[in-house]
């Protein structure tokens, strides 16, 4: 009767063990398994250190999960647990990555501002140095004319409303009624054209007049091939082409008396006009000359 009774005892054990083991041995619902991966997957990424508040919250919910699971393995509440965990891993990890890319958003800003004021920089530099280079240039070119005079003496030099004004007497350049260049005139517009090489830019008028000595026609017509001889010169000798133009007024512009022998051949002579770039643009004296004006007396 005692061994029946022990049996039977045995036998209880073994049963319960068995239910224990069976326990033990159930697998973990798939919503556990989903949050276990979204939390490690968080882990594993920036939310650690970009997160740590939400990504402590998502901790504590899998924590909450995991003793559910502990208490009771196979229930809705350890399902709906875990669900709440998932839900705040992936919480966190879309948290950092959103706080990642403003990380990555401020540092590409400063990045350009950097940049910018790198070229800002460099760009002011640059129109520094260039307006340095044509402060220095301009400089140069105003040095060469003023002293045209100095190292040409048959050569005036004055600045009026025009712009700086060279005047070479007639007498200088060409014979009596002739429109040909002097073997001698070579020497001063040599020096002219030495100093107008300097007036990159600039633009340069050579006028022609002429006395009152024969017809109006005439008059006109031998002003304008002296012009154009002295400009051909100055563009044989280096000064731009594109820059250098020639025009004849004949004896309409007079400077001295007509009367007197003196005062023709003040009359007779060529004038270089160089209008500098900072000069408002008007009209050219041959512009002038054609609305009425004379630029000689203004």
């Amino acid at each position: 009767m005692k061994s029946i009774r022990f049996a039977s005892i045995g036998f209880s054990h073994l049963a319960a063990l068995g239910l224990v083991a069976a326990c033990a041995t159930t697998p973990a619902p798939r919503e556990l398994l989903d949050a276990r991966a979204a939390y490690s997957r968080a882990q594993a990424g920036p939310a650690l250190q970009l997160e740590p508040a939400s990504m402590h919250d998502a901790k504590v919910a899998l924590d909450r999960a995991e003793q559910s699971y502990s208490d009771n393995s196979d229930s809705q509440a350890t399902r709906d647990l875990a669900y709440i965990a998932e839900r705040k891993a992936e919480v966190a990890e879309a948290q950092a990555g959103t706080a990642l890319a403003s990380q990555d958003a401020a540092q590409a800003r400063a990045r350009a501002e950097e940049r910018m004021k790198t070229q800002l920089a460099q760009a002011r530099a640059q129109a520094e140095s260039e307006r340095q280079a044509r402060a220095v240039a301009d400089q140069r070119a105003r040095d060469a004319l003023n002293n045209l005079s100095t190292v040409a003496a048959d050569v005036a030099v004055k600045n009026d409303t025009r712009g700086t004004v060279i005047t070479i007497p007639g007498s200088v350049l060409f014979g009596s009624g002739k429109s040909e260049l002097l073997p001698g005139a070579q020497n001063s517009l040599e020096k002219v054209a030495d100093a107008l090489k300097d007036q990159q830019g600039n633009q340069i008028e050579v006028n022609g007049y002429a006395d009152s000595t024969g017809t109006e026609q005439k008059n006109l017509q031998i002003s304008q091939d002296r012009a154009e001889h002295v400009r051909d010169y100055l563009v044989a000798h280096g000064v731009s082409a594109d820059n250098v133009k020639a025009q004849g007024f004949g004896a309409s512009q007079p400077i001295a008396d007509n009367g007197t022998a003196a005062g023709r051949a003040m009359n007779r002579r060529v004038e270089i006009v160089v209008h500098s770039q900072g000069e408002e643009q008007g009209q050219s004296p041959s512009e002038q000359w054609k609305h009425g004006a004379d630029p000689d007396q203004q």
